[in-house]
């Protein structure tokens, strides 16, 4: 048994539901980005991403693990989106795809301004306490 809605109710379901649906899957964009930056290796191939496409062969010489390991590593960036595979006759090149790490600066990026102002409170709090003459009078003991 279903239920409908009615035509009222129908346009601010659809409007939560979208809704809902952006914000779960731009936090799991962003879970799956962090995960796949905690890695070390990941962070090392990512950086070797950066300089130019390379094959799982180049990605795996400079680490001493089997090419099997690095394929996971490797499985791992693509479901985060970092890296993605093309098909060049009959290799099949890896390339850094930079959205995701600009989503997750940005997301640093707002938490950073935040955190900035409350610093710039603070120390114009402090400006103004040390600015103030103390009123308290030592006493000798």
């Amino acid at each position: 048994m279903t239920q409908s809605l009615d035509w009222p109710v129908l346009p601010l379901y659809i409007t939560n539901t979208l809704y809902k649906y952006t914000i779960m899957q731009a936090s799991e964009r962003l879970d799956l980005t962090f995960a796949a930056l905690a890695d070390p290796t990941r962070r090392a191939i990512l950086a070797r991403l950066a300089t130019g496409d390379a094959t799982v062969t180049e990605l795996a010489e400079p680490f001493e693990m089997s090419q099997p390991a690095i394929s996971r590593h490797l499985k791992v960036l693509e479901r985060a989106g970092l890296i993605s595979m093309d098909v060049d006759a009959q290799r099949r090149p890896r390339k850094l795809e930079p959205k995701r790490l600009v989503e997750a600066v940005d997301w640093i990026e707002r938490y950073r301004e935040i955190f900035e102002q409350k610093y710039q409170r603070l120390d114009a709090l402090l400006e103004e306490l040390q600015a103030k003459p103390s009123k308290r009078k030592r006493t000798k003991k």
